[in-house]
């Protein structure tokens, strides 16, 4: 198979109808992923077929297919890609082992000490759903983790359902943006070789304003003061707490400038040490084997699948993506950007612009970032744009559209989510009205449109 400097020093591909026969696999995708939607999306395996024609048809178009094949290989095994995958399946276990050991429910549990309702359970549900989705850097996860709680119990607090749902996506896209082991996070800053410990400490600038208007606003328009149905949480379900000591045990590590692999796999064995000691977990939950069955069972495996679907998707997708660059299309918006961005406040607009564009294009808010990451570094270095800052722009916007327009993933998966509630009397609430209600990202589009304008925060190191 030829190097990557012998693919880099080759012509471009050329396809049958020009750039929109280049464009036509993404179109394809698009096609795919509208129809899924439309049908009740599916996970990220519901994808796979529709990326194979999409591949397929990239095939077809091109005029010299084996090139595009190896093109397709070489967007699928870069480096980053890999740390993506294996961050996934890491994650995927800490999560895992985290959230069978009580952790959701002593957060539940504590706020139900507190004896809030109304408005002020849907704050509570956003704290919970920020504090769970940064200890696991997945809003996804933290989703379908906490709305089958919440939803239902705030529904019965008097909380509006609308608002609820919103706050419990909100809470999800905060630990998304911010937490270091969140894919986005990852991803922005190996494209722009920035350390995560100091982009995360540099994107609260952004993410907390944003989070402080979320927070105000669910607790004033988020329902009455009905009283709360259920009891208060026990001592055993606030003991569920401790679990938090691995996830900041990765925090630190990532903060001390650790290697990400090595950060994962210390806060999965503390993890999986704490919880056993405090007798949270069995032996037997972390891995056994089903004799009858001749397969193995445990939370690890769980976690590790977790990261499967969207591991394989990320990957196909990323073939598309290299047939994309080998056909030389982005390589001329690169161009274009860096003719472009003359100015810092021009290279910030390109880099929000391109990355737009991306997460439209492919609906994944990683593969966006992997795609445009090349942009966003030599178009926001030529401009004397941080590592930081250009990072924090691509984490942000992609933070945003998909949790807040009915045709992504996230805001169909928490319409989805809200018949949870339909046993308790909760009515279920649409994926177009939960992304409007999601004020967190909406707050932070806000703030990173009036960053670029004004250029606040544009001087972090």
């Amino acid at each position: 198979m030829p190097s990557r400097r012998d693919q880099a020093e080759r012509p471009p591909l050329s396809f049958h109808g020009g750039t929109a026969g280049a464009l036509a696999p993404f179109a394809v995708f698009l096609a795919g992923v509208a129809w899924l939607g439309l049908s009740g999306a599916p996970d990220e395996r519901g994808f796979w077929p529709i990326l194979l024609a999409a591949l397929a048809v990239g095939l077809l178009m091109a005029r010299d297919r084996t090139a595009y094949a190896e093109a397709l290989l070489a967007g699928m095994s870069r480096p980053i890609v890999m740390l993506v995958v294996m961050a996934w399946m890491l994650a995927g276990v800490l999560g895992a082992l985290v959230g069978a050991s009580g952790f959701v429910e002593g957060l539940v549990a504590l706020a139900g000490r507190t004896g809030v309702a109304g408005g002020g359970f849907v704050a509570a549900a956003f704290l919970v759903c920020a504090a769970v989705s940064t200890a696991t850097g997945t809003s996804l996860g933290t989703m379908i983790i906490c709305a089958p709680l919440l939803f239902p119990a705030g529904g019965m607090a008097g909380a509006d359902p609308v608002m609820l749902i919103g706050a419990i996506m909100a809470g999800a896209t905060f630990g998304d943006n911010v937490s270091p082991v969140s894919d986005t996070t990852i991803a922005s800053a190996s494209t722009q070789a920035a350390d995560i410990g100091g982009v995360v400490r540099s994107r609260l600038k952004y993410a907390l304003p944003a989070a402080a208007v979320a927070l105000v606003v669910y607790g004033a328009f988020g329902g009455g003061d009905s009283a709360t149905t259920g009891a208060p949480g026990s001592a055993t379900a606030l003991r569920g707490l401790w679990m938090g000591l691995a996830p900041a045990l990765v925090l630190v590590l990532l903060f001390l400038h650790r290697h990400l692999v090595e950060s994962l796999v210390a806060g999965c064995v503390a993890a999986a040490g704490l919880g056993l000691v405090m007798g949270l977990i069995e032996p037997s939950q972390l891995l056994s084997i089903d004799q009858d069955a001749f397969i193995a069972r445990g939370l690890i495996l769980d976690g590790m699948e977790r990261g499967v679907g969207i591991s394989i998707f990320t990957v196909l997708l990323m073939g598309l993506v290299g047939g994309l660059e080998a056909s030389g299309v982005l390589d001329r918006l690169v161009a274009r950007a860096r003719a472009v961005a003359t100015t810092p406040t021009r290279a910030e607009w390109s880099i929000f612009g391109a990355v737009t564009a991306a997460v439209f294009l492919t609906t994944h808010s990683v593969v966006a970032i992997l795609t445009v990451g090349r942009i966003a570094s030599e178009a926001g270095s030529a401009a004397g744009l941080s590592a930081y800052r250009r990072a924090n722009i691509l984490d942000i916007t992609v933070c945003t559209y998909p949790f807040l327009l009915p045709f992504f993933v996230p805001t169909i998966l928490a319409g989805s989510l809200t018949a949870s509630g339909a046993d308790f009397g909760v009515g279920r609430v649409s994926a177009f009205a939960a992304g409007l209600a999601n004020v967190h990202s909406w707050a932070l589009l806000v703030v990173l449109l009036a960053a670029i304008v004004t250029g606040y925060g544009r001087t972090e190191a």
